[in-house]
């Protein structure tokens, strides 16, 4: 999987097996100005679906078939980050405490106020933006640490663990002028603007 920071639209993704629902709540967020899909099937989402999209899941947490659950199920195996908003009745409270367990936004219980639903899809829009951007940037971390040479990674291990660069001489069996510009050559590597920054990275990506 692959996710970015792009200019994409974010679009509101509501999976209901009642066309009614769909088409209620269609119209209801187009009339704000989001951008919305309908499925009246997990199994119809998840082939038309891909990571890179921003946006949210309105998910009804009771359908035949493939519910609610084993849809969040199934789209965290895929390790996607998509904010799920569930759809509940009153007797599904504790079916949805267990889907706030495994990572859902939030829920709303049926009949809902539609402003309720609309600030928690705004909320959980904020979510998905922050989250991509995090991950954007992970990803970015990711491929810098790529471009290291075995030996620069080395180096940056020991710095980061905070030897200085004598003692990774002593550590490696070189000289500690080579250490050094194993070292310039991580930081201009890895963009880091100075050795607080270049931690802080590594820990980002738990490569510590």
């Amino acid at each position: 999987m692959r996710a970015s920071v792009t200019n994409q639209r974010p679009t509101i993704f509501v999976v209901d097996d009642d066309s009614a629902v769909r088409d209620a709540l269609k119209l209801l967020l187009r009339s704000v100005g989001q951008s919305v899909e309908t499925y009246g099937a997990g199994s119809e989402f998840l082939e038309a679906y891909s990571e890179d999209r921003p946006g949210c899941l309105v998910l009804d947490i009771r359908m035949p078939g493939m519910s609610g659950l084993e849809l969040q199920q199934k789209l965290n195996e895929k390790h996607s980050i998509l904010p799920i908003i569930f759809i509940t009745g009153h007797g599904d409270v504790p079916m949805a405490v267990e889907a706030m367990q495994a990572g859902a936004v939030d829920f709303i219980q049926k009949p809902f106020r539609d402003q309720d639903l609309i600030d928690r899809i705004n909320q959980a829009l904020e979510k998905d933006t922050s989250n991509r951007a995090a991950l954007g940037e992970r990803n970015d971390i990711r491929r810098r640490l790529e471009t290291l040479t075995p030996r620069e990674r080395e180096v940056l291990d020991l710095v980061v663990h905070g030897k200085a660069n004598k003692v990774i001489a002593g550590d490696l069996k070189l000289s500690q002028r080579t250490v050094e510009i194993h070292r310039a050559r991580v930081m201009e590597k890895m963009q880091a603007s100075s050795l607080a920054h270049l931690v802080r990275m590594v820990l980002e990506v738990g490569q510590v």
